[in-house]
């Protein structure tokens, strides 16, 4: 049982990732587009923009619920500490999250009297993906644990660094909502996604800089995790990587691709994670808590796997088929309303 108990953490915590690391592609995009929204000021274009996420935006939220489950269920002592830790930024996104998801329904029925919906997908979508960031930066930065309870103040997230988290958290969603709008979209929504690319592409990569500059200088561990020998050899990949998906980002934008500058945002996006799960693994509270440590009682661990392994198939089969079906680009006109 000992070798089970060992084994089962790491299990449930690639479940946790896979889960947290779809949700941000998945819902960084649909977040995105609504972060772009006030740049579009015709109806049309604001009509279009919608649709090209329609069949997608409510199935992608099912992994912000898988990701959540799995930390209540796998996790109960991380999940202990980080609720109380992060109660005003998670109320704030949830909260922005149903604003949008309303807004979302009820733009089209309130038409022509529908400008308050249009604020509030609006704002809803920038505060969402803020609060995200801003729950980032307060993981990252440490948070107090004593006897595997939080012992900080309910503001202790908020600092210099989680809103800078914030602010590059709102610029990548962005820049993913730009690079799925250049492929799902036509017109004239597609050539403005275009000119915000670039712009959208160096500032994530600014953003990305800053936190790898940052949280070694603030983090010793973290620094003797990248900067000690042999470990400086093998983890530099991630950077380099990094940069060749930012020069191919680059160049699919200015060459007029359409599914490549999106793509290699994603990996962006991923290899970001990477770095992040690098620099802090084992720990799933840092620096306290490791997925050991953290973990459920083993069978508790195996009834939840047993679930997720019926589950979870059933979630990516459904995925696969929604974006397949409704693959093709939504043009000026068209939609699903």
């Amino acid at each position: 049982m000992s070798g089970l108990a060992e084994i089962l953490p790491i299990l449930l915590a690639l479940v946790l990732g896979a889960a947290v690391a779809m949700y941000v592609v998945l819902d960084g995009f649909d977040l995105g587009i609504g972060i772009l929204f006030p740049i579009y000021r015709k109806e049309a274009e604001r009509d279009q923009v919608m649709n090209s996420v329609a069949p997608f935006w409510d199935g992608n939220e099912t992994w912000l619920v898988l990701g959540g489950v799995s930390l209540w269920a796998g996790f109960p002592k991380a999940f202990a500490v980080l609720l109380p830790a992060m109660y005003i930024p998670l109320l704030v996104m949830l909260l922005a999250l149903i604003f949008r998801g309303v807004a979302f329904e009820f733009r089209w029925v309130a038409k022509p009297h529908h400008r308050k919906w249009d604020i509030a997908f609006a704002a809803g979508s920038i505060m969402a993906a803020f609060a995200q960031g801003l729950i980032l930066g307060g993981v990252l930065q440490e948070i107090k644990v004593e006897g595997y309870r939080f012992a900080g103040g309910p503001l202790d997230w908020l600092s210099a660094f989680s809103v800078m988290c914030g602010l590059a958290m709102v610029v990548g969603y962005a820049l993913l909502g730009a690079t799925w709008l250049m492929m799902k979209s036509e017109g004239e929504v597609e050539r403005k996604a275009r000119r915000l690319g670039v712009p959208l592409l160096f500032g994530l990569l600014g953003f990305i800089a800053l936190v790898s500059v940052w949280t070694p200088l603030q983090i010793e561990r973290i620094a003797a995790r990248w900067f000690s020998v042999p470990n400086i050899f093998f983890l530099a990949q991630v950077p380099l990587a990094t940069a060749l998906l930012a020069w191919l980002c680059w160049y699919a934008i200015r060459r007029g691709s359409l599914i490549l500058p999106f793509v290699s945002a994603v990996g962006i996006f991923l290899l970001a994670l990477v770095g992040l799960v690098v620099s802090n693994v084992p720990y799933l509270v840092p620096p306290s808590l490791t997925v050991w440590q953290a973990a459920a009682d083993p069978s508790s661990q195996v009834f939840y796997l047993v679930g997720v392994s019926i589950l979870l198939p059933v979630i990516l089969a459904y995925t696969a088929m929604v974006f397949w079906l409704f693959r093709g680009r939504v043009k000026p006109g068209e939609g699903y309303h």
